[in-house]
């Protein structure tokens, strides 16, 4: 065992399973080290001891990672939107605190975190949800670095997992008046949602934080400027639209103005009815009461209708996929569709439908063809000489 240090000195051990263990000591109390090496030990002593020349305090040893969360929470909720805030809360409650809460916050190693993932996944949890697990710790971790009670972010050296890759399923214009036939026979109150949907390529949190007053029922502008986001089934938000390019216009046409005019006339019912129980938020698609619509709800009621025969199981999101391959099919440029998708660039229309884009090789060659075909080089002495050299094979 090797002899104990002064302040900011540290020392390395072998324990009794073969690991070995490091220690610094900072101001009368000790920060532990466990590794597979010697090596190891004294490369962290090394940056510890560096750290703490720095100013890092490590006070990350006195907290577990359950506390230090709870507090990161606290802190992070006055600069973080709620829908932000709920994921993180959920995330963390669910993915993280139950395995390694218990755990001194400066313990965690990437180890740890690395194991964790395959865990989450072995038991069924998606790359994405294990994703977003990452996300949050790296940002609560390089919180805890910032205020100096950790000496390096252990999400740094872990690997998350790939993304998972959806594949889109795009409707037929056969499927799609089969889906729209099959919500108005059952009385479906969420049709004029999916053809809208359709009509628009809008996000499913967009549609349902549409009001009224985004509508010019004149011009048939509707402006596309928040959406609708309900937390933990009982709390709900209309939040504003982020960026510029997300905050947009389209155009309605007639026959889409008169459904939009219809549907009016059914939520003026729906008010009626609800007296003095409705909550006037001027929404194009409430609720009986006239709160947002849960998207849980509108999954629920698309997922029935699914099962009419001769549709596809598809999500919702796959009603904008079909909106989009409609749009570039009839041939609007892909830049315009960027701009009614409200991507915020038109590369990411690309990435995301580039195999959608009809196939304008042949069109194009054949375009061009055309063009030149008045300038007529046959008679050049190159080509001349081509030709003789063709002869000659």
């Amino acid at each position: 065992m090797g002899k104990r240090r002064g302040n900011h000195e540290g020392t390395t051990f072998e324990t009794e399973n073969g690991t070995f263990r490091a220690q610094v000591s900072l101001n009368g109390r000790r920060i532990s080290f466990r590794a597979r090496t010697r090596a190891e030990c004294h490369a962290w002593i090394k940056e510890t001891i560096r750290n703490i020349d720095q100013g890092v305090t490590y006070q990350g040893a006195k907290i577990t990672l359950s506390a230090f969360l709870a507090q990161w929470l606290e802190i992070v909720r006055t600069s973080r939107s709620l829908s932000t805030l709920y994921l993180y809360t959920r995330t963390l409650k669910n993915g993280v605190v139950p395995f390694l809460g218990n755990f001194k916050l400066m313990d965690i190693r990437p180890d740890m975190i690395q194991s964790l993932y395959s865990q989450l996944l072995s038991k069924g949890k998606s790359a994405h949800a294990v994703r977003m697990i990452h996300k949050t710790l790296n940002a609560a971790f390089n919180h805890a670095l910032k205020l100096g009670l950790i000496g390096r972010n252990p999400c740094q050296s872990v690997t998350a997992p790939k993304p998972e890759e959806t594949e889109m399923q795009i409707l037929t214009e056969d499927q799609i008046q089969i889906l729209l036939s099959a919500a108005q026979e059952v009385d479906d109150p969420h049709c004029p949602i999916y053809y809208l949907a359709i009509n628009t390529g809008m996000r499913q949190a967009e549609l349902l934080g549409l009001k009224w007053s985004d509508l010019d029922w004149k011009t048939g502008r509707l402006r596309i400027v928040r959406q609708a986001l309900w937390y933990k089934g009982s709390s709900y938000q209309l939040k504003d639209l982020k960026t510029r390019r997300s905050r947009r216009s389209v155009r309605l046409g007639e026959h889409t103005l008169a459904v939009l005019r219809a549907h009016r006339d059914a939520v003026f019912e729906m008010q009626r009815r609800a007296g003095p129980a409705w909550a006037d938020l001027d929404l194009v698609f409430p609720t009986r009461l006239g709160t947002p619509i849960q998207s849980c709800n509108l999954r629920r009621s698309f997922r029935k209708i699914l099962e009419t025969p001769g549709l596809p199981k598809i999500r919702f999101h796959d009603l904008r996929h079909t909106a989009a391959s409609m749009m570039l099919n009839i041939g609007i440029s892909v830049a315009v569709v960027s701009r009614i998708l409200g991507h915020s660039k038109v590369s990411i229309t690309m990435d995301i439908y580039w195999h959608l884009i009809p196939d304008q090789l042949d069109d194009a060659g054949e375009a061009m063809d055309d063009l030149m075909s008045p300038v007529d080089i046959s008679d050049s002495p190159l080509f001349s000489q081509g030709e003789r050299a063709r002869s000659a094979d």
